[in-house]
């Protein structure tokens, strides 16, 4: 075990930052400069995700449009497979590069490559005259994506007000159903029309995240941890003073820029910036392992069958009207954003194990019962087992987006900076790369053996959840600074995050000592 969650505790118990936090008595909507930076935050940033639920929900959609069918021919098993995975399979080849523009060019000109190339993306979609050309806009979509995600994700973790950041990077990735939404809302709108724009217009919105993130990014400031990174300390000062101070050097203000100064400029001196380090420490290996985890848990655990196959889904129950599949479509997504929301919310108060391991048995459970109410429905033809499925797929979802707003919340938390991009990459990746998989063979799956399908889901789902509960520690409490120091146990038999006193003079009860990547440790004798 890397860190115990006592450990956790007592860190965030001595955190002079969060200490100077508790004496804030000006409640947030009061603060005028804070309330514009999240006001912008909402267009420019907030909104990345929706790109990706529009992406999701849209081709539900239509694959219950007429026009859209008869314009594609009507794709079916793998030739639906690839044109859903073409998504996820552009956003892996842009991985490679996605890190090094969040180090070198900053987290908001990653956000701004990526809406140029995805608005791109939707230009040609929209224009497609056969599959061809549709398959290579929504392969130049994925390869957009991942640069706007990562460096939002990061904008925020490192820029907003210390204990609003799990809240809002939950809300980050919940934005995916509000572009869900919007695509449902919209197909549904359309359904009717007998032409071709009964899949242009939904197809076109898919530009709108990306057009509202070029015009408003220029109204937030770059994240002060990469500035001073870049040794733009003053920049970096302004804008924790501006955000964090109301426009007053406070105490919380001194004290919070003293801890990420100190801290990244170690990372900075001791850590190469290189991909190899991330294999070098146990603790490094073990953030290896769970970005990897992450990434693919969000994505294998039975959501992949809905969120891009759900009129198929409803078909082996029964279900076949398009208009009522588009309806259901519409419910669902709805239903997912108020939920996902109050997952969000919910990370300021529960601990991330309990929220984790809340969900994944929640999913075991509901998705075992989806399974056996499907085979009772193909057995029997019976309505009522029908609708116990359609009403198991909102359950199902009430648990797993518990775990969603988790995602980017949990990986920046356990990141160091210097690395930080890296392991929101390697999320990305497996994201992508496990939904491109997922939704090659989840039609193939499906058309093979229709709801025994799910029994291979229930399996996963339950590794998924042992998997959990032994290999993610808990993070809620201290700073992003205080928790690295935590990750680094599997390397010293005992250590500490250094405090500014123990830093001056060398530390009262032991040696300091700088560790591999940046991690400062005090070693205490015996």
């Amino acid at each position: 075990m890397i860190h115990q969650r006592e450990d956790v505790t007592k860190v965030a118990e001595e955190s002079d930052v969060i200490r100077l936090m508790r004496l804030e008595t000006t409640p947030w909507y009061k603060k005028k400069n804070l309330v514009t930076l999240y006001a912008f935050l909402i267009p420019a940033v907030l909104g990345v995700e929706m790109t990706s639920g529009y992406d999701g929900s849209i081709l539900n959609g239509l694959q219950a449009v007429g026009p859209w069918l008869k314009q594609f021919d009507n794709p079916q098993g793998a030739i639906l497979g690839i044109i859903s995975a073409a998504f996820g399979l552009g956003a892996v080849i842009s991985m490679p590069f996605v890190s090094w523009t969040n180090d070198k060019l900053g987290r908001k000109h990653s956000i701004t490559l990526g809406s140029v190339i995805m608005a791109i993306g939707v230009i040609i979609q929209t224009l497609s005259k056969d599959i061809g050309m549709f398959l290579a806009s929504r392969f130049i979509l994925g390869l957009g994506i991942p640069f706007a995600i990562g460096g939002a994700s990061m904008l925020i973790a490192e820029l907003v007000y210390p204990s609003h950041t799990s809240v809002i990077n939950g809300l980050f990735n919940e934005s995916w159903y509000a572009g869900a939404i919007i695509a449902a809302g919209v197909t549904l709108g359309t359904f009717n029309r007998p032409d071709s724009w009964a899949w242009k217009i939904p197809t076109l919105l898919q530009i709108a995240p990306s057009l509202l993130q070029l015009a408003f990014i220029w109204f937030i400031p770059e994240s002060p941890r990469w500035l001073i990174s870049k040794d733009r300390h003053e920049e970096a000062r302004q804008i924790l003073i501006k955000y964090h101070g109301e426009g007053v050097e406070t105490e919380l203000v001194r004290v919070e820029y003293e801890e990420i100064q100190r801290r990244i400029a170690f990372e900075m001196e001791t850590s190469q910036r290189k991909w190899a380090e991330l294999v070098q420490t146990p603790g490094n290996r073990r953030r290896v392992l769970i970005a990897v985890c992450i990434g693919i848990f969000s994505q294998w655990s039975g959501n992949g069958l809905v969120s891009y196959y759900l009129a198929k889904v409803l078909n082996t129950v029964g279900i076949t009207d398009k208009r009522t599949q588009n309806q259901i479509n519409l419910g669902l997504t709805c239903t997912n954003l108020v939920t996902g929301v109050v997952g969000a919310f919910l990370t300021k108060k529960v601990k991330r194990r309990h929220q984790y391991m809340f969900a994944f048995i929640g999913m075991t459970l509901v998705f075992s019962a989806q399974t056996a109410a499907s085979g009772v429905y193909a057995q029997t033809k019976a309505a009522a087992a029908g609708g116990a499925v359609v009403a198991m797929i909102f359950i199902y979802y009430c648990a797993y987006t518990m775990m969603h707003p988790l995602t980017y919340v949990y990986i920046n938390e356990i990141a160091p900076f210097v690395h930080r991009a890296k392991y929101v990459t390697i999320v990305q990746f497996t994201t992508r790369a496990s939904s491109a998989f997922n939704n090659f063979v989840n039609p193939i799956g499906l058309k093979a053996l229709t709801w025994k399908y799910y029994f291979v889901y229930v399996a996963w789902l339950v590794i998924e959840t042992l998997v959990v509960y032994f290999l993610y520690p808990e993070t809620k409490g201290p700073t992003l600074e205080e928790l690295g120091d935590l990750f680094e146990k599997a390397d010293v038999s005992t250590s500490s995050f250094s405090k500014s006193s123990n830093l001056e003079d060398g530390g009262s009860d032991g040696e300091t000592k700088f560790g591999k990547n940046g991690v400062t440790y005090v070693e205490r004798p015996a």
